[in-house]
């Protein structure tokens, strides 16, 4: 069920690269939005606008904006003529058109069309996109980066579609933490765009010229509380496009101390399904070395994938550290850093062992 509203356009907040935050007033009342300028236009104070508010009333936790679809007084300007066939978020009102890194079209095409290997490029695959900036905030601690390290972003579509609704990759951009993006399948708003996972990789590797590769869904989760309906379920496949194409997977695990649902205490069923049960390839599976009674737990849980993954323990002294000098605020589920620092230390710690590949490599 899709909820709709008009409502006016009140002042205009803040906006980054692709996105900008509204306030609006709907029915009496001022709500959050999101315009996304490259499908609607930017709206101005006074004006009206058509609104998407589903999110809003299911009180979605990362969606909690009212979404923009028009402003019927201010069309955007049609784009200019140009190369670009592939059609994202298809068949849906706000459907667009983008050039692909592996069309035909593009200057890339070529070099894709005969790519098919990342010789080893290093591919850290995460369930939640929250992950990412705590990935990179643990490859700072063993690696020369940003400066002699190129970090490419590929985005699945399995949570947001428009890579504009990510606040945090737009910061790290910004940071120099992010060489570049590459959105996939029907994730669009990247740098690049590519079809599949496996030309973004490709991408990632042959046109970005990245080191590193981090895959994970765009902000947001889509989970039913069984064991295959999330989905996180993607991370695993990532798994698999990566050695297929020579890459180097080396597996996040989604931890947290703090989550009160038991099924993601210690070592989420998430990580267990995707990495035990949907990677059929092995990768280096990263276990944070947490102390105590929680951190036992952890390494146990972790053990499960043992028969056909590589684990590996990566000690987690300086990873605090790290992660409170990110260039972006740390939250997952409505927790920061303080509230659930084991859901970072373990994306830290992946980002950690990452770069020691690196190293090891050079």
């Amino acid at each position: 069920m899709i909820r709709w509203r008009n409502g006016v356009v009140k002042t205009v907040d803040a906006s980054w690269p692709g996105a900008t935050q509204l306030r609006v007033e709907v029915e009496g009342e001022q709500v959050r939005a999101l315009a996304y300028d490259h499908l609607v236009g930017r709206p101005r104070p006074g004006e009206i606008v058509v609104l998407n508010t589903t999110a809003l009333a299911m009180g979605l936790g990362t969606g909690g904006y009212a979404l923009v679809v028009a402003v019927p007084n201010q069309l955007p300007p049609d784009p200019e003529p140009g190369p670009g066939h592939l059609v994202k978020a298809r068949y849906t009102p706000l459907q667009a058109t983008v050039l692909g890194v592996d069309e035909q079209d593009s200057e890339w095409h070529e070099l894709l069309r005969e790519a098919d290997d990342l010789d080893g490029l290093p591919v850290v695959t995460a369930d939640l996109h929250s992950a990412l900036p705590a990935i990179l905030a643990g490859l700072t601690t063993s690696a020369a980066f940003p400066a002699d390290v190129r970090v490419a972003y590929v985005m699945t579509d399995g949570g947001a579609l428009p890579l504009w609704f990510s606040k945090t990759a737009a910061a790290l951009r910004e940071a120099g933490w992010l060489a570049g993006t590459v959105t996939v399948g029907q994730a669009f708003g990247g740098d690049l765009e590519a079809v599949t996972l496996h030309t973004g990789l490709l991408a990632a590797k042959h046109v970005l010229e990245a080191d590193v590769a981090v895959v994970t869904q765009g902000p947001g989760n889509l989970g039913t509380g069984t064991r295959w309906g999330f989905s996180g379920v993607a991370c695993g496949e990532a798994v698999n496009a990566a050695v297929v194409l020579g890459g180097r997977p080396v597996g996040s695990l989604r931890v947290s101390s703090a989550d009160p649902r038991a099924r993601h205490h210690g070592v989420s069923h998430h990580s267990l399904t995707a990495y035990g049960r949907v990677a059929l390839a092995p990768a280096d599976i990263v276990v944070p070395d947490l102390p105590g009674e929680f951190g036992e737990k952890v390494r146990t849980q972790a053990a499960r994938l043992e028969n056909r993954h590589n684990v590996v323990s990566v000690a987690v002294d300086g990873l605090e550290e790290a992660l409170a000098a990110a260039p972006v605020g740390l939250s997952t589920m409505g927790r920061g850093l303080e509230d659930d620092g084991a859901y970072f230390l373990a994306a830290a710690a992946a980002g950690r062992h990452a770069g020691a590949l690196l190293q090891h490599d050079g």
